[in-house]
């Protein structure tokens, strides 16, 4: 049975920038124009926002704790609620959900989440959540891991367990490049093979490069209501279905096993409110910040079983012909990544179950799953929408 709130609210406008490099741009610039965007695409004023969500915009000492109102304050947005939780990639899947709770419960009727960053461009000179060399941090970070090493200890473990293979993650790369070939926005449109994939630079082993996600500017911000709302409005409503999150570990030293994540608690609650199962879900949108990230999603999601991922992806399963269609704007890996990817891949749901994804368009897909993860692994937002 679905959760009472299923259905009871919908997103009705998305907007995802085509800056890919904005050079001498401030984040808050993107932020603005995609809130001015999205609102467009809903037949909304800024007016019309009670509900603002949003997570940190640029690398700055204490940006995580006052992003939201610096941001309501650059956009002139006064809302009645407001959630500024930051938990990674991951954060716009979760404000998402936060937001249907916040209008069934009459704190809100129109909420905008939007996020942007100018991860390319920016200077970096802060110091990240994971590089504080205090707390927790302290007994790991003297041994000098990187975001992308801490995921290729999670690849390295899931071959020795499961013998998936370096063709098997370069699979997913391959497809989410090719999805990206149609999406004019995309940073990288040139097909590849899996061949290219291995010949590209160990990054961090088993990681190549192109196992990497790209590093860009760019965002996106889209726009909920009530069901009642959104019936009245002359747009086309994605109607959120169900919602999970869940936290895992900030520190890789405390993540056991390696091979499985918090998606797995964060899917099977986003499966439960929706009263749906995997198999019902028409194409995905999962974070990829590496190619380990989908595979371990597709697994933790319960799309195919544990140790079947690298499979799953390489027998085509995840192209447009396949059970599970993913990416299909081509994804963090080929279209843009600048940071909080979350956001960018709510948007792309929306418009593949609208027909109007710039990159592969599905044959009418009814539903969608939205996938974020944020930190190494660390935390999880699930994501069920519908038409």
């Amino acid at each position: 049975m679905p959760s009472s709130w299923s259905g009871k609210v919908a997103i009705v406008g998305a907007y995802e920038s085509p800056r890919r490099r904005a050079p001498g741009t401030h984040p808050f610039a993107i932020q603005a124009e995609c809130a001015r965007g999205a609102l467009a695409d809903a037949g909304l004023d800024r007016e019309d926002v009670d509900g603002l969500a949003a997570a940190a915009s640029f690398p700055a000492e204490g940006a995580r704790e006052m992003a939201v109102a610096e941001i309501a304050e650059y956009l002139g947005i006064h809302p009645r609620w407001a959630d500024g939780t930051d938990i990674g990639g991951a954060a716009p899947v979760s404000h998402a959900g936060h937001a249907v709770a916040a209008i069934e419960a009459g704190l809100a009727e129109v909420v905008l989440v939007t996020y942007a960053a100018c991860g390319y461009s920016w200077p970096h000179g802060a110091p990240d959540y994971l590089t504080y060399a205090h707390g927790p941090g302290q007994w790991e970070l003297p041994y000098g891991p990187s975001t992308v090493a801490t995921y290729a200890l999670a690849a390295r473990r899931h071959m020795h367990d499961y013998g998936t293979t370096a063709e098997d993650l370069a699979a997913i790369a391959v497809q989410c490049r090719a999805n990206a070939n149609a999406n004019p926005d995309a940073r990288y449109t040139t097909p590849i093979t899996v061949d290219d994939v291995l010949a590209s630079p160990l990054i961090a082993d088993p990681l190549h490069r192109l196992d990497c996600c790209v590093v860009t500017d760019s965002g996106g911000a889209f726009v909920l209501t009530s069901a009642r709302h959104a019936r009245e409005m002359n747009t086309t409503p994605a109607y959120v279905l169900g919602f999970g999150e869940a936290l895992g570990q900030v520190s890789m030293n405390q993540m056991w096993p390696f091979t499985a994540t918090a998606a797995a608690a964060s899917g099977a609650r986003a499966f439960a409110t929706a009263g749906m199962r995997p198999a019902e879900i028409d194409c995905a949108q999962l974070y990829d910040s590496f190619t380990i990230t989908v595979l371990l999603a597709l697994e933790d999601l319960g799309f195919c079983g544990k140790g079947e991922g690298g499979k799953f992806a390489s027998a085509g399963e995840i192209a447009p012909g396949g059970r599970l269609p993913i990416n299909t704007d081509g994804g963090g890996l080929s279209s843009n990544h600048p940071g909080r990817r979350g956001a960018l891949a709510v948007v792309e749901a929306v418009r593949q179950l609208r027909g109007t994804s710039p990159g592969v368009r599905l044959d009418g897909p009814r539903t969608a799953l939205v996938h974020g993860m944020g930190g190494s692994l660390s935390t999880s937002a699930t994501l069920i929408l519908g038409v």
